[in-house]
C-alpha cells in the first residue's frame, strides 16, 4: 500500500513545535514510543516500517534515524520486528505490554479518585537490604526524603521487605505541600505543565480545519509533550499540592485538542497504515473513550482550560 512520506506544511499553531523538534536532538524513540501508545497499539500493535517511516517524514525525521531509533528499542525489549519477503514490520513485544498498559492509564483515564492528604513514611532498619528497599520502594511510589526515610501519599502500599518500619502522618494543612516539594521535583514537572499549555493554547485557540497528515503529526506531538509531564508526576492528592498546580487545566487541553485531531489523524491511518495482512485494522472503541470523563456531558467537561 503506498504511503504519503512529504513533509507537512504545518499551520501557525504546529510551526513552532516542529521547529523546536528540529532545534534540538530529536528523540526519535521517544517518538516512535509515543506513536505506537497513542495510534498504533489500539489498531492492533503492529505497522509496516514503511508506514512508520511515512509517519516520520511528515515530522521532517529522515529514514536513518528512525531505523536506528527503532532498531534500539527492538534490542531494548520494546519492539519486535520480524521481515516478511522485502518488507519488514514493527509491533509492541509482549514484554513491554504491561509498562504500555500503565503508561496509558496515566495519560488517558480519570485522575485518581480523591484521597485525603495523609503520608506514609517508611523507616529502614538497620536489617533492611537498602539498595533493594530503595528499588522496591521506588517502583511501588515512595520517594526518598532523606537517608533511610521515604515518603508516599496514604493508600500506597509498601513492599513487603525486612527492615521496612511503617509510619502514618497526617500533616498539617501549610506542612503536606512543604513536604513533597521535599520529596518531588514538584516544581520541575509543574513548569512542563505550563509549556504544555503555553505550547498547545495556540492550538486548541483555532477552529481552521487541518488535513489529515497535519492531524497525526499535531496529535503525536501533543500526547509526546503530555506524556513528558504526567509520566513524571507522582499524581499526589490535591492537599499536597501547591494551590497553582497546572496539572489538571494541562489535562483538559490536551484531552479537547485530542479528540479534535483524532479523526481526521485515523483518516490517515486508515488511508497509509499497514500491517503484513493489509491495512491497519480500525481501532476498537475504547481509542474514544479515552480521557472519558472530560468528554461532553461529563461533569469535569466544564473545567477551565486556561492558566
Amino acid at each position: 500500500m503506498p504511503c504519503a512520506a512529504a513533509v507537512i506544511d504545518p499551520p501557525a499553531w504546529l510551526a513552532p513545535r516542529l521547529a523546536a523538534l528540529h532545534a534540538g536532538p530529536h528523540r526519535t524513540g521517544s517518538l516512535i514510543v509515543t506513536l505506537f501508545g497513542d495510534a498504533i497499539v489500539p489498531r492492533g500493535g503492529e505497522i509496516s516500517v514503511g508506514s512508520l517511516l511515512a509517519v516520520m517524514a511528515a515530522m521532517g525525521i529522515g529514514e536513518g534515524p528512525v531505523r536506528t531509533a527503532a532498531s534500539r528499542l527492538a534490542a531494548e525489549g520494546w519492539l519486535e520486528r520480524r521481515r516478511v519477503g522485502r518488507n519488514a514490520y514493527y509491533r509492541l513485544a509482549r514484554s513491554g505490554e504491561a509498562v504500555f498498559t500503565e503508561a496509558t492509564r496515566r495519560i488517558y483515564g480519570p485522575p485518581p479518585a480523591r484521597e485525603p492528604g495523609g503520608l506514609v513514611l517508611v523507616v529502614l532498619a538497620h536489617e533492611a537490604e537498602r539498595e533493594r528497599a530503595r528499588l522496591a520502594l521506588e517502583a511501588a511510589g515512595f520517594a526518598l526524603l532523606s537517608p533511610g526515610l521515604f515518603v508516599a501519599p496514604h493508600g500506597r502500599v509498601m513492599p513487603e521487605l525486612p527492615g521496612l518500619l511503617r509510619l502514618e502522618a497526617a500533616p498539617a494543612p501549610e506542612v503536606g505541600p512543604a513536604l513533597a516539594r521535599l520529596a518531588w521535583p514538584l516544581d520541575a514537572i509543574a513548569s512542563r505543565y505550563r509549556r504544555f499549555l503555553e505550547t498547545w493554547q495556540p492550538a486548541l485557540d483555532t477552529a481552521e480545519p487541518v488535513s489529515p497528515s497535519v492531524a497525526l503529526v499535531g496529535r503525536i506531538l501533543l500526547i509526546h509533550d503530555y506524556r513528558r509531564a504526567v509520566l513524571k508526576d507522582p499524581l499526589l492528592p490535591p492537599p499536597l499540592l501547591p494551590g497553582d498546580w497546572p496539572k489538571p487545566a494541562a489535562r483538559v487541553l490536551c484531552a479537547r485538542l485530542w479528540h479534535r485531531l483524532l479523526e481526521p489523524s485515523e483518516a490517515w491511518l486508515d488511508a497509509h497504515g499497514a500491517t503484513e495482512r493489509g491495512p491497519l485494522p480500525p481501532a476498537g472503541a475504547a481509542l474514544r473513550r479515552r480521557f472519558a470523563d472530560l468528554l461532553p456531558g461529563s461533569a469535569a467537561a466544564s473545567t477551565s482550560y486556561r492558566s
